[in-house]
């Protein structure tokens, strides 16, 4: 079709009512078989406006095509226009898959039915493989990113598309939103959809008219939305783009605003959840000033052109359901686009997209000059003031600055826009809008503050010269701007009439000051700038890359108290992986007994003192009787290298046997017996020939499964047997005693019990690796060999011993440490050092009179039970592992195969950490959390937690 050829297109504005086709499928497969000579199956799929179907040869299951009846309002020319859009796009961006007329027996599937309804346009598409992300779940960053950056590539290969029918008038057309609102609002039947449409309407009306004549226009898709983008089947994010239905030309920055709208209503999002989809478009388009400007007062016309549209189909076609399901996620992207005030939403766009930010606001409103000393309190994630669990009292922060007014000052200040955990009283579920928007202040007097007051309630709102600012906490009858003396007062900069919220995210805050100045300058006092923080960058600078850490883009930790670990933006996590901090993080008697102990003496362990006798014999009394010898040393890969060495020397062999899939540490003899792939992808060729292996004894998904796996430890003990038949008798066998590293899998019932016996009865020794379950994790029993009804010859522990310090033991009987001496002498120079002793005394004395081991049995035993019942309703649960607070939760993408669901287990723990969960896989196929929390962990907390799952496993991740 010539492009400069005048034709007939639609224009909304004279036939607003557009009732959908509503051919039966009976009609539809007898026209299709008569035009396009093909017998059909068809299936029924939901459209606002047009009529589609799925199609397939009679019989086959095979689609042969997806089948668009356009209304009947659309011309040819713009059904030829989309397809030509369709093919342009798929020419000029082949990286994204479009689907293209289908060819039949009589050529291209396309043409004009004479229908019971009319003359309808009936043609056939391709149905590329995939599915869409249609619903309202979770939206990964990544799904996000590529959703924007479909836009980008749609937009670039249409930006010099031109077609006579592309100044067609769409309901759809962002250029026409504005009209569109004023046609349906009136026809609105609900007051309160009106009220709301109207209001988010008219403020993003009044932001986008200065730039709307400056914007570029050129032709779009304009609807590449999550019901019209594809994902390939096994993928993640989206490459493929369906539904060239609303064509036209348009502003050039609605492409992206339709996309972002699209994004608003899946669980979870927020406005800045669509910024890694602005940024993937700028990419590619590079958005003016004026676009950025734009951009969300579209989204906002995009979200109450959605919303009375729907609403309007919906009345005029009751039967339409796929029209009535939008409605209540339609209304959804209305609210989340009006969430935030359009200036600061912008400005926080703008720096997202790394655009410069203009000056901060000036002015400072009202002032109130302090008088003679100030002083400002520290309330971030490292202000002394919240030690030892301060952070959760209620009244630590007005404490604190009472005693600064006693101790003679005028003024106390808590600053805003930076981090206040002080007074975080109900930590979890955690949130990420952690940053105060005020400034709090207490007066040693009453002060008068000058300016035009007002009170409504407990909060008086001053206007000044400078300004105006909300002051929070005041009496009722302080409508003179007299401010009471010893009393906590909010001080905010409100925008306009939007006040902002008392907390908020960074990216928000850092936007709402920018857009509404600093509420400190009305005390004279300027809040200080957030630092930009470039330690991970630092981090990846000096460190080794293989000195690898949690997450692709972590939280910056700066706190822990119990199972909570905090961030330095405030925000709270629940530890749901750290067995490290065995008795809680910063357990006061642990820091307490550190402190103390520092103070006295810590230095080189050959010296002689008290702590270090003591320590010993408090570890050998939780051991059963023979095990009177105690080494020290820092870490759980020194405690296994030593065991490993001692097995050796006392028996003067060289060969250790070990199983298959375990992790023993770091160090060269406990990574040589360490075959874990996950940890050491060639573990299993590059072991030593002193090293040799038995079978995982895993019951779920190792070589023998469910009552099979009793034959695990015959086999093994027959590998022992042949061992020392063929000369080379072991010096000892090492094992997990509940195998931690495939996510807390118990072994088979007297598995080591029959093990121990066949390595003794050749002369080797039973070596005990505890280091991830010993101390009272397993709940029923202290050490994971007692689960076993088995008693080792040498203990080697760590991790949970020291409570995050440290400090690692290995414990035996006299005669099996003396033969070390043949090996030389052993020291370890802070291995048992006097701070090392007295922490570790102080951790068994938290296990002991806190009732941890009893804890660990009663809340994992919660927890367990509820994770069980998450598996009968979440296909991708293949079975709970473990005891105690020792679990895993293994996910597999079939429970017949058991193939591991390891991509999808990295995305569960990347959603959890945004819902505010601390959660890593384990197993050589990653596919397990590794649940292992500290032991004062709370039932409410392991419920925050289960909670947090069920949500990811329901909503998507």
């Amino acid at each position: 079709m010539n492009d400069t050829t005048p034709v007939s297109v639609f224009d909304y504005f004279s036939q607003v009512d557009l009732p959908t086709p509503t051919l039966s499928d009976g009609e539809v497969a007898r026209l299709f078989a008569e035009t396009f000579g093909v017998e059909i199956d068809v299936r029924a799929l939901g459209s606002q406006q047009d009529q589609n179907f799925r199609v397939f040869r009679r019989g086959s299951t095979e689609p042969l095509g997806v089948l668009k009846l356009s209304n009947p309002v659309f011309s040819e020319a713009e059904i030829d226009m989309q397809d030509a859009a369709a093919a342009r796009v798929a020419e000029r961006s082949p990286q994204v898959r479009i689907p293209r007329l289908v060819d039949g027996p009589r050529g291209p599937m396309s043409t004009w039915w004479d229908s019971s309804q009319g003359r309808i346009h009936a043609r056939v598409i391709e149905n590329i493989s995939g599915s869409t992300f249609t619903g309202s779940g979770y939206l990964s960053p990544a799904v996000v990113e590529g959703l924007g950056a479909l836009a980008g590539a749609v937009s670039l290969a249409l930006a010099d598309f031109a077609h006579p029918a592309s100044g067609r008038v769409l309901q759809w057309d962002l250029r026409h939103a504005e009209r569109v609102i004023d046609t349906l609002l009136p026809e609105e039947p609900d007051a309160a959809v009106r009220t709301a449409v109207e209001r988010a309407a008219r403020a993003a009306r009044e932001a986008l008219a200065p730039v709307a004549a400056t914007l570029p226009i050129q032709a779009g898709h304009f609807d590449v939305t999550d019901d019209n983008v594809l994902r390939a089947p096994g993928a993640t994010v989206p490459d493929a783009v369906i539904d060239f239905g609303d064509v036209c030309a348009s502003w050039r920055v609605g492409e992206i605003a339709v996309t972002v709208s699209s994004v608003l209503h899946h669980d979870g999002a927020t406005p800045e959840s669509a910024f890694p989809a602005i940024r993937a478009f700028d990419r590619l388009r590079d958005l003016t000033d004026d676009e950025i400007t734009a951009l969300w007062p579209l989204v906002v016309l995009r979200g109450a052109v959605l919303v009375l549209s729907g609403r309007a189909q919906v009345r005029l076609d009751e039967a339409n359901d796929y029209a009535a399901v939008a409605l209540e996620r339609e209304f959804r992207i209305l609210e989340q686009a009006a969430s935030v005030p359009l200036p600061v939403i912008t400005a926080a766009t703008r720096a997202a997209l790394g655009r410069p930010a203009p000056a901060e606001r000036e002015g400072t409103g009202p002032t109130l000059i302090p008088v003679g000393r100030h002083v400002e309190l520290d309330a971030s994630t490292e202000s002394a003031l919240n030690d030892a669990g301060a952070w959760l009292a209620p009244r630590t922060l007005d404490a604190a600055a009472l005693a600064a007014l006693d101790a003679g000052a005028d003024v106390v200040t808590a600053p805003a826009w930076s981090a206040r955990l002080t007074g975080t009283t109900d930590p979890l579920p955690s949130t990420a809008e952690t940053v105060p928007t005020d400034v709090l202040v207490w007066l040693a007097e009453p002060r008068h503050l000058d300016g035009v007051a007002r009170v409504d309630g407990d909060t008086l709102t001053v206007t000044g010269d400078g300004g105006t600012v909300t002051i929070t906490g005041v009496a009722t009858d302080a409508a003179s701007g007299t401010l009471p003396a010893r009393t906590r007062l909010s001080v905010r900069r409100p925008l306009g009439a939007l006040v902002p919220p008392p907390r908020t995210t960074r990216a928000l805050a850092d936007a709402w000051r920018e857009v509404a100045g600093d509420p400190g300058a009305a005390l004279g006092l300027r809040s200080p700038a957030p630092a930009s923080d470039d330690s991970l960058a630092r981090r990846h600078g000096v460190l080794a890359e293989v000195q690898e850490h949690y997450f692709a883009a972590p939280p910056r930790i700066e706190r822990g108290w119990r199972e909570y670990l905090v961030d330095v933006n405030g925000r709270v996590y629940l530890d749901m992986v750290n067995n490290v901090a065995s008795v809680g993080h910063a357990h006061p008697h642990v820091v307490e007994a550190g402190t103390r102990q520092m103070h006295l003496l810590n230095t080189n362990s050959r010296f002689h003192y008290r702590a270090i006798t003591d320590y010993a014999d408090r570890i050998a009394a939780t051991l059963p009787e023979g095990f009177d010898t105690v080494f020290f040393v820092n870490s759980g890969s020194e405690a296994t290298d030593l065991a490993i060495r001692l097995a050796m020397a006392a028996t003067g062999r060289p060969d250790i046997v070990a199983m298959r899939e375990a992790y023993h540490g770091w160090t060269y003899a406990s990574d040589a017996v360490s075959t874990s792939i996950a940890d050491n992808p060639f573990a299993l060729e590059t072991r030593p020939e002193w090293v040799h292996t038995v079978d995982a004894a895993n019951s779920y998904r190792g070589v023998h499964r469910g009552a099979d796996a009793a034959r695990y430890a015959p086999e093994a003990v027959a590998a022992i047997d042949e061992l020392a038949a063929s000369g080379r008798p072991p010096a000892g066998m090492i094992a997990e005693t509940y195998f931690g590293n495939a996510g807390g899998v118990a072994l088979p019932d007297g598995y080591l019990r029959e093990v121990y016996a066949a390595i003794r009865r050749h002369g080797g020794l039973a070596i005990a690796d505890e280091v991830q379950v010993g101390y009272g994790r397993l709940g029923d029993w202290f050490w994971g060999f007692q689960q076993q009804d088995a008693v080792p010859d040498i203990v080697a522990v760590a991790k949970s011993i020291g409570g995050g310090h440290p400090i690692g033991a290995v414990i035996t009987r006299r005669e099996v440490a003396d033969r070390y001496r043949t090996q030389g002498y052993f020291f370890s120079s802070t291995g048992g050092s006097p701070v090392s002793s007295a922490i570790g005394m102080a951790v068994l004395d938290v296990i002991e009179q806190e009732g941890l081991q009893e804890n660990a049995r009663v809340v994992g035993g919660h927890l367990k039970r509820r994770l069980e019942e998450l598996g009968r309703r979440h296909p991708l649960i293949g079975t709970v592992h473990g005891s105690g607070l020792y679990l895993g939760v293994e996910f597999v993408r079939d429970r017949e195969s058991l193939e591991p669901a390891t991509a999808e287990t990295a995305a569960i723990c990347d959603r959890l950490l945004e819902l505010g969960v601390i959660m890593q896989p384990t197993g050589d196929f990653q596919n397990v959390l590794k649940i292992k929390p500290p032991l004062v962990i709370t039932r409410a907390s392991v419920d925050v937690f289960v909670d947090a799952l069920d949500r990811v496993l329901s909503t998507g991740f």
